[in-house]
């Protein structure tokens, strides 16, 4: 979000090509979700004239959000809302954005105002982007003086690979500065009349800055804007983490100045997992175990002698079966258990009482064929 003077000085010659670099593609590619959270926080900086006075204010808000189009379903994306307010030479000027921007920088929707407000003569800029189906429509609005002037154009997406908005401009160079690249990366952007050009972004390495009663390391990027007819070029210096510094326009008699320290936005660090080695547990020893043992054992018991106690035929029929098995006294007391309680099952088939001895026994047929094999 740039606000254009009339002196520029021109750095390097335009690309011819316009097409993004691959360089600027890779780095598009390669952020992820832990980059984008830590650049995302409001801040606000004074512009300044040449003398020292504060002629007006930027400020800049990103935070999380959701974006909904007609037809499609919702999805995450970043709100950014800027804003440069002030006045140069006397003359009151400004611009402003609302934009949302999906978490690959990509544009969904824009609306950017721009204004300058003279005596004689003012200049009013209203144009929106929007993401519909496979193309980005932009619609401009241009009221000078007392005519208004109305444009419509659009871009097919597939050609606007590597593509960067004012909105996403502004997070992209927070990017750059947490994940300290120093390539030159070569962008696509529309310049002031909404022709399609490059935006070229450079290292200017580190230098001190004053901030309050701070003196902090600052880190330069240069950002250049190659349009058809003139090109503009923007200097500016970010804190370690991303939050602005300072801003200037090469030739603009204003510059945007950060007067306090803000909060640096760092990443936060997780304490590392308790290890907890393995310990031989004797519960016979631990006063609680073998207090909390005692009081179940004692549970279990009087639970199972109230149970006997409300049913009295349990002890008839544990009576017969132990004497019946005191007579017997048979080798595989298990299969003589099943037997004789075999009956009492509810899921038991019904059969004569007396059974012969010719009928298989399923007991017993299981005993024969585990001692078989």
């Amino acid at each position: 979000m740039e606000t254009t003077s009339p002196t520029i000085v021109e750095t390097r010659e335009p690309l011819k090509d316009k097409r993004a670099s691959i360089e600027a593609l890779e780095f598009l590619s390669g952020i992820g979700p832990s980059d984008l959270d830590l650049c995302l926080f409001p801040e606000s900086l004074q512009t300044v004239s040449g003398s020292g006075a504060e002629v007006g204010d930027f400020t800049v808000s990103i935070q999380p959000a959701y974006y909904e189009q007609e037809g499609e379903e919702e999805e995450k994306c970043l709100l950014v809302h800027a804003s440069s307010h002030g006045t140069i030479d006397g003359v009151p000027c400004g611009t402003s954005i609302v934009a949302y921007i999906t978490r690959k920088l990509e544009t969904l929707e824009q609306h950017l105002h721009e204004y300058v407000k003279l005596k004689s003569h003012s200049l009013d800029k209203k144009t929106h982007m929007k993401r519909q189906g496979d193309k980005l429509v932009i619609n401009r609005v241009v009221i000078e003086g007392q005519q208004m002037q109305q444009e419509t154009s659009s871009h097919d997406l597939s050609s606007l690979s590597g593509f960067i908005s004012e909105a996403s401009n502004l997070l992209i160079m927070r990017l750059l500065v947490r994940m300290k690249n120093k390539q030159n990366l070569d962008f696509l952007t529309f310049d002031a009349e909404m022709n399609l050009c490059i935006s070229s972004y450079s290292d200017l390495g580190s230098r001190p800055q004053d901030i309050g009663k701070d003196t902090v390391e600052v880190y330069g990027i240069e950002r250049t804007i190659y349009s058809e007819d003139i090109s503009n070029t923007w200097q500016y210096y970010f804190l370690s983490d991303g939050h602005l510094a300072s801003r200037v326009q090469v030739g603009s008699p204003v510059f945007v100045k950060l007067m306090e320290m803000p909060i640096l936005s760092e990443p936060e660090e997780q304490d590392p997992k308790p290890v907890f080695e393995k310990q031989q547990l004797n519960w016979q020893d631990d006063v609680q175990l073998h207090s909390e043992f005692l009081d179940r054992k004692e549970e279990l018991i009087s639970d199972h002698e109230t149970y006997l106690r409300r049913h009295p035929d349990m002890k008839i029929l544990l009576g017969d079966f132990m004497q019946f098995l005191l007579l017997r006294k048979p080798d595989d007391v298990f299969t003589f258990a099943a037997e004789f309680f075999g009956p009492f099952s509810s899921t038991a088939e019904r059969a004569d009482a007396f059974r012969s001895s010719k009928v298989s026994n399923p007991f017993r047929d299981v005993t024969d064929k585990t001692q078989a094999s």
